[in-house]
């Protein structure tokens, strides 16, 4: 089982208030583990700029990203006490990036500091009427592992969630289940999300994770390059013969699958003005794991996803958009999903 490792930078959290020691809060009941990024945002802009040419933006916005930040801020917006773990660089946006993540409630205790490196960042630019264009460095995020993981807090949280496996090249898929089991056999339920660069073989890395995992939340383009399935319900019906508890394809405008031992549905998607796609998928998640913490049943745990996915794609950003607890509430008394049994 992973330990902590020794010799590890100290956490971000002690370099920001001295030497002394910071411990995760007890009110924390989500652990958000995985990818921290700085992103630079741009708001929809009329044509990519030809070689020297100058186009103009409303707004360049430099926020929040990354799927386990992503989760903990719209977690925190919807009332639940989340912690992110991960690294940041030795850079300013490292600083940046806490600084942000505390202003919106989150714990960063267990930040890592990763001082060689860079803090991950991506450039997002928006085209009015195309998908977006993104330019990466993974800096800091290729150093995280699950031995960052602190195990103590592990068995003390009610949900650990992981975004971004399968390209974070340090997480080992047999350490990796090592943890989700130990959160397990403490009582928390396990969330894991994915991130496929490309064409690959990722099924060794998964076929020893997920019989721990409770849920598993890939889209359906992430689930046809790891499953070679079309179908999204093939695709679920293929991580639950992997062993994961319950499988939820999302499927951007087309809604969601869900194939569950207690379910198997089919979910629309709320109407709303699309401004930026940035972060929809990790909204969904923090949805899915309100649903969990409330113990809903499937079909609202799809309703809470649903509707904290549609709010982030209003606005620029993967989380200014993202409903808060009042305004999620509001919304889903007042607009209804369509939710058909498979």
């Amino acid at each position: 089982m992973p330990h902590e490792p020794k010799g590890s930078a100290p956490l971000f959290g002690q370099l920001l208030h001295g030497d002394r020691s910071l411990a995760i809060s007890d009110s924390i009941d989500v652990l958000s583990a995985g990818i921290i990024v700085a992103d630079h945002v741009s708001s929809p802009i009329s044509h990519l700029p030809a070689a020297g040419e100058l186009v103009m933006a409303e707004r360049l916005l430099l926020t929040i990203g990354g799927c386990a930040a992503n989760a903990a801020v719209d977690l925190a917006k919807m009332d639940v006490g989340a912690a992110v773990v991960g690294r940041v660089g030795g850079d300013v946006f490292g600083r940046v990036v806490a600084d942000m993540l505390r202003e919106h409630g989150v714990d960063v205790s267990c930040v890592q500091l990763s001082q060689g490196s860079d803090t991950s960042q991506t450039l997002i630019v928006n085209v009015a009427g195309q998908d977006r264009r993104f330019i990466h460095t993974f800096g800091a995020n290729a150093e995280f592992s699950a031995a960052d993981i602190p195990l103590e807090q592990v068995q003390r949280c009610r949900v650990l969630y992981l975004g971004g496996y399968l390209v974070l090249p340090k997480v080992r898929p047999e350490d990796l289940a090592a943890v989700f089991q130990a959160a397990r056999q403490a009582g928390a339920r396990t969330v894991l999300d994915v991130v496929t660069p490309g064409p690959g073989d990722y099924l060794p890395w998964l076929k020893p994770v997920l019989p721990h995992v409770d849920v598993f939340l890939p889209n359906n383009h992430e689930a046809e390059l790891i499953s070679g399935e079309k179908d999204p319900v093939r695709q679920a019906e293929f991580f639950r013969r992997l062993g994961a508890g319950t499988a939820v394809i999302t499927m951007g405008g087309d809604g969601a699958v869900l194939v569950g031992d207690r379910a198997r549905l089919r979910a629309g998607v709320y109407s709303v003005p699309l401004v930026d796609g940035s972060g929809g998928g990790d909204a969904f998640d923090a949805g899915y794991i309100c649903g969990l913490l409330r113990d809903a049943d499937a079909a609202e745990c799809l309703r809470i996803a649903s509707a904290l996915g549609a709010s982030c794609v209003r606005a620029i950003g993967t989380t200014p958009g993202v409903f808060t607890r009042t305004e999620c509430e509001a919304f889903m008394r007042s607009n209804a999903l369509r939710i058909e049994q498979l």
